[in-house]
């Protein structure tokens, strides 16, 4: 190969730019040229295909740093519809005009999804990336355990333990686990921009829990992760007392007296719960039905506001004035959304370092002719990590979906409402030595820079589109 191009798709991650220096740095040890392919698969259905060349003279443009957040190529979130052949040969052409004979895209279980229709014209494989975690197996077997429920409601059916999730037009759930679970058999043990997230949910649990201790009042912090409780599970380290996650049903009563007992003793409590947490009945709590977002899933309208009321209605003005610390309990219960800042900013060391290695890791699957494969990070008790790979396939169910990977049960223990020693020792690898001296240094020294005051902030948007090119 002599040009291969790379695009970003899906939502925000921390470290993309880290992903695609560590392509552009393997690409120009091995001569090839590499285009940045503008926002995502949406340049794709452009007819001048505007593209910015990432290595002339094989070396990485000083745009692309990799300690910089977000993706200096920008992503959207469009995809390719494999049922549009028209639509997908006239992309193959517009490639092909431009000299690119492979693709990377880096994103995560939508944009592997998306690009199943252009593996069968040319070379493409996933650099993966996204902070909830959800883009890989717990053991090889489970994609198998998806199953599609009938098309009326009505119908007598066994829900699986994460209840019914509206995908690709039908319904499904995943039956129960039949296999013993090992660590050393995750698939893609932990993608980039997750340490990053988990970082920036802990130090928020942590900030938080002042204001919740100096005023006595229960705190419900939000963490991002629709259908896994990878990022709430990490948000451990910032030590909450009661730890919500979607695998998990939410038993209220339990929760009640949990917090009951924690605020008693101590006078506050910390909650922590993600974003796609469900009842009793596997509905989730902060779901708006009639509105999705641009990839199709619900929008969460707030789990922890619901939460928030349930505990109001549950303990009452009376319990909180009784005790003389807050007048009522709307007083006294308070939330706050973690939100985008979980998506952005400066990559801690362990994603811009391992984001760097699978997204070289792609550029030699490509070399080596490896088609709808996917780049993934491995971990095992006697090599620790190392890079690996996986086909597309192996992700997708026997309709040919490709599901969020929900937490693994035995990560958490729903009657402490805290990781289990199992998800304890998933976690300990990844956070060991996540962050690095220089992600202190930068804190210390570039944060409160006197320059900040004076100067605009200079948009990399800005240089790189000079750098655009299209195809005429």
């Amino acid at each position: 190969m002599k040009r291969i191009g790379i695009l970003t798709a899906g939502g925000d991650t921390p470290a993309l730019n880290a992903t695609i220096h560590g392509a552009v740095t393997r690409a120009s040890q091995r001569k090839i040229e590499v285009y940045g392919l503008i926002k995502g698969f949406s340049s794709l259905f452009n007819p001048r295909v505007p593209h910015v060349p990432l290595n002339p003279l094989y070396t990485p443009i000083p745009e692309l740093d990799p300690t910089m957040g977000g993706t200096l190529i920008g992503a959207s979130r469009d995809y390719v519809d494999a049922n549009d052949t028209a639509g997908i040969n006239l992309i193959a052409d517009r490639l092909e005009k431009l000299g690119i004979e492979g693709v990377i895209c880096i994103g995560g279980d939508g944009t592997l999804n998306g690009m199943q229709a252009l593996c069968e014209r040319l070379p493409t494989v996933l650099a993966p990336k996204t902070i909830d975690n959800d883009l890989g197996l717990n053991y090889h077997s489970e994609a198998d355990e998806w199953v599609r429920l009938p098309d009326d409601p009505a119908a007598p059916q066994t829900l699986g333990p994460i209840g019914v999730i509206e995908k690709d037009g039908h319904r499904y759930t995943r039956l129960a686990s039949r296999n013993r679970f090992d660590l050393d058999q995750m698939v893609n043990y932990v993608t980039p921009g997750y340490a990053t997230a988990v970082f920036v949910s802990a130090m928020g649990v942590q900030r938080v829990r002042t204001t919740a201790e100096s005023h006595r009042r229960i705190a419900i912090v939000e963490v991002m992760g629709r259908h896994s409780g990878y990022i709430a599970l990490g948000a451990a380290y910032g030590q909450p007392d009661v730890l919500l996650v979607p695998e998990s049903r939410l038993d209220v009563d339990t929760l009640v007296e949990r917090v009951k007992g924690i605020y008693d003793l101590q006078k506050h409590c910390v909650i922590v719960c993600g974003e796609g947490i469900v009842d009793a009945q596997g509905q989730e709590l902060g779901a708006e039905l009639d509105s999705t977002d641009p990839a199709g899933n619900l929008i969460l309208t707030g789990a922890a506001e619901t939460l928030r009321s349930v505990l109001i209605k549950r303990l009452g003005d009376s319990y909180f004035t009784s005790k003389r610390r807050n007048e009522s309990a709307k007083a006294a219960v308070f939330t706050r959304k973690l939100g985008h800042t979980q998506r952005g900013g400066r990559p801690i060391r362990f994603d811009r370092f391992h984001a760097a290695q699978l997204g070289g890791h792609a550029v030699d699957m490509l070399l080596r002719g490896q088609l709808n494969a996917v780049s993934i990070l491995q971990y095992t008790r006697d090599k620790g990590f190392h890079l690996s790979e996986s086909y597309a396939n192996d992700f997708r169910d026997r309709w040919g979906l490709i599901h969020a990977r929900q937490m693994h049960e035995e990560f958490y223990d729903p009657h402490l409402m805290r990781p289990s020693e199992i998800g304890i020792d998933y976690l300990r690898p990844i956070f060991n030595n996540a962050v690095g001296a220089d992600d202190v240094e930068v804190l210390r020294s570039d944060l409160f820079d006197p320059s900040h005051l004076k100067m605009p902030y200079h948009s990399v948007n800005t240089d790189v589109n000079k750098r655009i090119r299209y195809l005429e």
